[in-house]
């Protein structure tokens, strides 16, 4: 996956997580989840550079 795509992503999924933080508390398994997908999209992003 392109670097640009993974950036693009990673931002949703950022997003993804703050709009699910609102309304969950940040240790609901939703919250969790979505930071764990955003963390390994960071990770993915990083072993590319």
């Amino acid at each position: 996956m392109s670097n640009s795509t993974l950036l693009q992503k990673i931002e949703q999924c950022r997003e993804e997580m703050l709009t699910l933080s609102r309304s969950h508390t940040l240790t609901s398994e939703a919250v969790v989840t979505s930071s764990v997908k955003l963390d390994q999209l960071i990770n993915e992003y990083q072993n590319n550079k």
